[in-house]
Formats: C-alpha cells, structure tokens, sequence
C-alpha cells in the first residue's frame, strides 16, 4: 500500500542528525528521499562508530550505526556542489522536487545559486526547508552551533541533574534531543506547507532552529518562569509540580513512582502500608505535597526499602498505581510491550549483505502504513539510478560527470 507522502520527493541536503531526522520521518512515510552528498566523504555521521554496521560475515562496514539511525528508505547520490557543474545537477533535481531539506550556514547555498529565492524560480511549488542553529535572522544567525551547545543556552541543561543543595550540577540529556525536537518541528512545518500548497498553489520557505526548538522545549518549566519570575532549578528525578512523582531506591534497586493526583497518593501509601499518610493533613492535596516534599519524601522512601523492585512493580500493577522500572536497552528490546509492538525491524542489507537493525517509526497510520523499503543506503548507491530516471541522463553524460569528478 502506498504511504502517505508516496507522491513526494524530497531533495535531502542535510548531514549529521536535525535534518536527516526530518528527512528520514518523510521516507518512512513514503517520499522518495534523494541523499545529496559528498563524493568521497558522505554525510559526517558514517564515521561516527564504532560500532559499525556489519556486512553477512559479520564483519565491520564504513558505515556506523549512528548514521543507520537516521538514513533507512532513503536514496544516496554524490555530488559536488562546489562545481558549477554539480550545482546545476542539484538546481535540476529541485526542479523535479517537492520539498529541499538542507542545514547549511546562513548563506551558504546562496553563493552556490542555490538559495530559495534562486530554486522558487525555477520551481514556484518547492517547499524549502532550512535547520540551522540559531535562525536566519538575529545577531547569532552567523554562529555554528551543535546540540549539546543548545541544551546549555537553551535552558534544558538549568533544569536537568540532580538538584544543587545535593552536590548537583547542570546535566545533558543522554541523547542530542534539540537535534531530535528539531528534526520533530521541522517535518510538521514540511507536511504543513505541503497542504498549504494543496490550496495557494504554491511552496514557502521554512525557517527552523536549534535554539527556537529547545527554548520551545521548556514547556510548563519556561512557562512557569514567565508567570512567576522565579528562575526553575534543578529536581533531579523529582517533578517540580507532582509529589511522589520520581524516582525511589528499593531494597535491591530503583523504580519511578508517578503519583499525579489525591486518590493515587492514598492508594500507594494504603499499598506501602503507611496508610496513615494518605490521610495526614500535610500530604492530602497536590499543592501539600508539593509544599512538604522534604517530609514526605523521606517517609515514602523508608517503606519503599522494605522490599525488592520486583515486589513494588508487582503490587503497583494490581492496584493500578502509575509506576514502570528503569530499563537499560537491552532490557527495552526484550521489553513484552517493545516485541509485541514490533519496535526493532531487521532489514536486508543491500550494500554489504547480511541485515542492518533498526528501531522501528513509532508512526502508526491504519491506511497509509509506515514502510521499510531501504536499508541505510552506501555511499553514493544510487547516483546513477537516480540521474538516469529523474533527470534522464544518459550513461553517456554519467561517464563525463563521473570523469570530472563532479559525482
């Protein structure tokens, strides 16, 4: 069955993982996406192991498995874009595109004739989307910037560790989440101009940010900023508006405790037996216990000790008490919700032979499915195949742009 954004094609001139993030949700869903990259050298994030994807002998390939992460059902091509030559290939391309992805610097592409102004006139219904670090406007717009940079600026980091007064400190998130949220952003705006043109007629120019997405990110923490004036600080694995709602040692390890209103609070504390705090004036409210979380706390992770995790997991589960384990991946993969929901996909390995795992798009559409139709494709795979039948060269023209070094 045909995925929803079959009918797209995508020009893809993103590298690392923001763009290619976007660029692979739009594949997933359908669109033919073609990869754009440097001859010889490809997207950075292909030397970005180990580990590696492994070819049938289980040997290591080039390619890392950061950037299988981030690249299946997606079409790669080389060309040089510092060439004339490779620029009028890319201008052909977008001629024939319906959406151009790149995170370029500021004005990069521009002195390549490849800025938006430049492709809309050649092509009025592109959808032109840019991802750069700080925006195309204001005093930073010229400044490079990675996603570690903006979890710091952006605010995440002042909220994120274990809280100060306990010998924290600021605290990056374990993943390159801005890059992941910007990636996240960037495909909505993408599908929203895509409707939009349904009835203008017309493309439009997407301008999206690292920083704009982080500081976005803040949710009810900037929120709360904003209304009180008070800086947020640091909680650790403690909520700043929800008590219990954390994490708890146990006699043999450590779960979360996710207690969001008054009647869960007075089932858990009936569960620890400590029946008597569900009832006690200082805990009986949201806004108490939020208040009193440096008495409350304490009482709760007393009981909590008395038994090992499985025990609470199993006693919260039967009295519907929000809870869950803290699962490291291997535990995630073998996780009966993760197999039943068919969240690692194996897919054949055209390059190198053998397979490549890969998690699998948690979009679930019931009559445009998510498909896996590539694998993370080589360096450069499809360079012909896509010049031959999208812009119709022949091998001829092939032989010449390949003798100039030009793909």
């Amino acid at each position: 069955m045909p995925g929803a954004l079959s009918h797209i094609r995508v020009l893809d001139l993103t590298r690392i993982l923001a763009g290619p993030w976007c660029t692979q949700i739009l594949a997933d869903l359908g669109a033919d996406v073609i990869k754009v990259e440097r001859p010889g050298m490809g997207d950075d994030t292909r030397q970005w192991g180990p580990p590696w994807i492994k070819d049938k002998e289980g040997n290591p390939t080039t390619d890392s498995s950061y950037y299988s992460s981030t690249n299946r059902n997606k079409r790669s091509i080389t060309v040089d874009m510092s060439k004339p030559e490779g620029q009028a290939l890319v201008k052909e391309l977008a001629a024939k595109s319906d959406v151009l992805v790149e995170n370029y610097k500021v004005g990069d592409l521009k002195r390549y004739g490849l800025s938006y102004e430049d492709l809309a006139a050649i092509n009025p219904r592109l959808v032109y989307c840019s991802i750069t670090g700080y925006g195309q406007t204001g005093p930073y717009r010229d400044r490079p910037g990675y996603d570690f940079v903006f979890q710091g600026e952006g605010g995440l980091m002042s909220i994120t560790g274990e809280r100060d007064e306990w010998g924290g400190g600021p605290q990056k998130v374990g993943i390159a989440v801005t890059d992941v949220l910007t990636g996240l952003y960037a495909t909505i705006a993408i599908t929203s101009a895509l409707e939009a043109r349904n009835v203008t007629g017309r493309g439009q120019y997407i301008d999206t940010a690292l920083l704009d997405t982080i500081v976005a990110f803040g949710g009810n923490q900037a929120a709360n900023y904003l209304v009180s004036g008070d800086i947020p600080k640091r909680w650790g694995n403690a909520h700043v508006n929800i008590v219990p709602y954390q994490v708890f040692k146990t006699k043999n390890g450590h779960i979360i405790v996710a207690v969001a209103n008054d009647n869960q609070f007075k089932k858990l504390c009936e569960v620890l037996g400590r029946p008597q705090l569900g009832m006690d004036e200082r805990f009986n409210s949201v806004p108490k216990r939020t208040i009193d979380r440096d008495v409350l706390v304490p009482l709760l992770q007393e009981a909590l000790l008395e038994q090992d995790s499985e025990y609470w997991l199993e006693a919260f589960t039967k009295n519907g008490i929000p809870h869950g384990p803290i699962n490291n991946y291997k535990q995630v993969f073998e996780h009966p919700q993760v197999l039943a929901r068919g969240l690692r996909v194996d897919m054949p390995n055209h390059g190198a032979g053998g397979s490549v795992p890969v998690i699998a798009s948690p979009l679930r559409l019931s009559d445009t499915p998510v498909s896996y139709r590539r694998p993370p494709p080589t360096l450069g795979q499809h360079t012909q195949e896509v010049l031959k039948d999208v812009l119709g060269k022949s091998a001829a023209d092939l032989d010449a742009l390949a003798t100039r070094k030009i793909i």
